[in-house]
């Protein structure tokens, strides 16, 4: 495409150089007016010391402050621009000021407190451009740009939009609503987010409850000894809880509180039945087969929980009591 033809918006590429230079005008008398108001500024209220520096913006005494609003007032000016007008002209002796670089260019590099350091970056440009431009300033201060390029850059940009704690928790709903999103976040971070997400009790038995409805789901956190435990601890008080209560309310509970005997007996001696049978099916195949060591060792694990729940069956049965004494009940978590 020729330069005749080149658009940039709605002119031709030859106008908008036409354009940038007659603006480039404009901004440097501007830059040059914005000197002058800081420089009066000054002349009517010098820079006064503050904790061993000169005071920044919205630091000044309340005497300073007080004459910079008339003179603001006078002149037409806020006083925010004032303040800061005077403030960037104390940072940029005349000899130091750059022909070409904005007044705000001047103003977000003025934070570099280093006077050597900042009068010679300010003479030269970034690497790779022949202008200073607002966003390269704001990076050599280490200032959000406000056009970002760098992933760093667009974190810290969003990290500032979501200040705002019910935009961070509509931005995060959506952001991990994207699956290609969700999938880079790593398995230990997840597992962070949930624990967060599930402080609530009602929000974690919810999401409990749904997890534990997908079998692959459920399958592996019953391999946790601890896990199953507690599972099965909470299945127990739940009948427990529930057995009270119709004890304590139904009038026939009298009359079938020996039947329950009868099925808890049952219950038991299928139990044993069920393990002996099993093991009867089990051990066989193990003829001329060698275990590894750490096969070896689950088995004898698991060996100690068997004999150590015999134990307790037997004790049970023989004296009534059904309490497990701490020793047992670290062994069957896994402990």
């Amino acid at each position: 495409m020729s330069e005749e033809t080149e658009k940039v918006g709605s002119v031709s590429q030859s106008r908008y150089d036409e354009i940038v230079a007659e603006l480039r005008q404009v901004v440097e008398q501007q830059t040059r007016g914005s000197f002058t108001i800081g420089d009066r500024a000054l002349e009517v209220e010098p820079m006064r010391g503050w904790g061993g520096q000169h005071a920044a913006p919205g630091q000044e005494l309340f005497t300073v402050r007080e004459t910079l609003f008339r003179l603001a007032e006078d002149i037409g000016l806020a006083y925010k621009t004032v303040e800061s007008a005077r403030w960037t002209a104390s940072r940029w002796p005349r000899e130091h000021r750059q022909a070409g670089v904005s007044f705000r260019v001047h103003r977000i590099l003025g934070q570099i407190e280093n006077e050597d350091e900042r009068f010679a970056t300010i003479a030269k440009p970034p690497a790779g451009g022949t202008r200073w431009t607002v966003d390269e300033a704001n990076r050599r201060v280490g200032r959000q740009v406000e056009r970002p390029a760098s992933p760093q850059e667009k974190i810290t940009a969003i990290h500032s939009l979501a200040r705002d704690e019910e935009v961070a928790a509509t931005v995060t709903t959506d952001f991990l609503k994207r699956p290609t999103v969700a999938a880079k976040v790593p398995a230990a971070e997840k597992a962070r987010v949930v624990e967060e997400f599930t402080r609530d009790e009602a929000v974690a038995t919810t999401a409990a409850t749904n997890l534990l409805r997908r079998p692959d789901v459920a399958f592996r956190a019953m391999s946790d000894d601890t896990a199953r435990f507690h599972v099965n601890q909470a299945q127990n008080e739940r009948s427990r809880q529930a057995r009270e209560h119709f004890e304590d309310t139904s009038p026939v509970a009298p009359a079938i509180r020996h039947i329950d005997r009868t099925v808890e007996f049952l219950d038991l001696v299928t139990a044993c039945h069920s393990f002996v049978a099993a093991a009867g099916r089990t051990v066989p195949g193990l003829r001329d087969r060698t275990l590894s060591d750490d096969e070896r060792t689950i088995v004898h694990q698991n060996v100690a929980k068997v004999r150590a729940t015999l134990d307790w069956i037997e004790t049970a049965v023989d004296t009534g009591k059904v309490d497990m004494d701490d020793e047992l009940a670290r062994l069957l978590k896994g402990e």
